[in-house]
């Protein structure tokens, strides 16, 4: 039989892959056989987290591909974009991870640039890398694009409002997107809860049990979670499956939890 799940021969662009969930997605597709660019804004450690990748997986360093740069910047997403195809032959695979949150508080006491520049890098630079990818490979081949939201754009979040607007502003853009560019391209999310990364350990390192306890699955995600989300995503075995915001929360959701 086929194996749906399987990416061998497929390329991949994850953004923001240098740690935390961008890593372990880049790491779930290499896994199942794509070879991989990652993105991050700082040199040794994306460096670091590329040879990582090849050395975990036990591929040639080949298949795995650093392109440092800030997400907000056109001229990196292009690069990004660019380089990807020329190692690999193509993109198959975008995944847009990369995100910023400055801002915490009330909103009517944020800092509009803090704000200005959430949104920049959580939305614009993700609509900027599907532009690009479109124009360098997916408008003619097809492929599939996985955005990765949150449980914050889905439900009020409190001290990270303005994060939260910009991933409920993302799942819109994904949604829109579906109906734009299908039957080709695929368009999907997944939206996390608290995830344990160095990104989010504000949210629980207070208290992680007692944050875990509010979860029906009484644990909180690990990258590993979103990773095998992400992979069923942008497989053919979700092939008739696009426009769609999978919910990776342990339940929280569903237990009446903000995140």
């Amino acid at each position: 039989m086929t194996d749906l799940t399987s990416l061998s021969g497929r390329a991949a662009l994850v953004t923001g892959a240098s740690r935390g969930i961008g890593h372990g997605i880049a790491a779930g597709l290499l896994a199942r056989g794509a070879s991989v660019a990652i993105t991050g804004r700082k040199v040794p450690e994306l460096t670091a987290a590329a040879e990582e990748l090849a050395a975990r997986a036990g591929v040639d360093a080949g298949r795995v591909l650093a392109v440092p740069g800030n997400a907000g910047d056109a001229e990196h997403r292009a690069e990004a974009v660019d380089r990807t195809v020329a190692a690999f032959g193509s993109l198959d695979v975008l995944v847009n991870n990369a995100g910023v949150n400055p801002q915490y508080g009330p909103l009517v006491e944020a800092d509009l640039d803090a704000v200005r520049k959430i949104f920049e890098v959580n939305v614009v630079a993700a609509l900027g890398f599907v532009q690009q990818a479109h124009r360098a490979w997916l408008g003619a081949h097809g492929g599939s694009v996985v955005n990765v939201a949150s449980v914050g754009g889905l439900r009020p979040t409190g001290v990270i409002a303005a994060y939260g607007a910009s991933k409920a502003a993302l799942i819109k853009l994904t949604e829109e997107l579906a109906g734009q560019l299908g039957p080709g391209i695929r368009v999907n999310a997944v939206a996390p809860a608290v995830v344990k990364t160095r990104f989010a350990e504000a949210l629980y390192a207070h208290d992680e049990q007692g944050v875990a306890d509010g979860y029906p699955m009484r644990r909180l995600g690990v990258p590993s979670d979103v990773a095998e989300a992400v992979a069923f995503l942008v497989s053919d075995a979700a092939s008739w499956i696009t426009g769609e915001t999978l919910r990776v929360d342990g339940g929280s959701l569903a237990a009446g939890r903000h995140g």
